[in-house]
């Protein structure tokens, strides 16, 4: 059993290693949020699941797995609301990037918060309820 733990723990210190090194590796923010979230919401759990597996006691085991599950729940959750919010905030990609599909959304967003599409309903609204003349 030792033995076990001993590996779930090791491959879960290398993952948040992975991680680290994943922050100092990638060219952006966006490949850095992605590395992070994945390698060390996934490190953190295996170092969680070793340390229930040792204690082996049903408190110390229900705490780890609510950890590890809310972990699971919320990193990718908060990484999603973070890179979207650097986006819109005009964080640049990386220059190499190929794809990019928020940037229609984008445009939708800016005139959203600007109010531009509050005053085009209403523009439609107003001209759609105007009378038609007779010609």
């Amino acid at each position: 059993m030792d033995y076990l733990i001993m590996v779930i723990i090791t491959f879960g210190a290398l993952f948040v290693l992975f991680a680290a090194i994943g922050i100092v590796r990638m060219p952006d923010l966006y490949l850095r949020l992605s590395v992070t979230t994945k390698a060390a919401t996934l490190g953190v759990g295996m170092i969680l699941i070793s340390g229930a597996v040792y204690f082996s006691e049903p408190s110390m085991t229900t705490r780890a797995l609510a950890v590890v599950f809310f972990l699971l729940l919320n990193a990718p959750v908060g990484a999603h609301l973070i890179g979207k919010a650097s986006y819109f905030a005009g964080i640049p990609l990386w220059k190499k990037t190929v794809l990019d599909d928020i940037k229609g959304s984008k445009d939708d967003y800016l005139a959203l918060k600007n109010g531009e599409d509050e005053d085009r309903n209403k523009n439609t609204d107003t001209e759609s309820q105007k009378p038609e003349a007779d010609v």
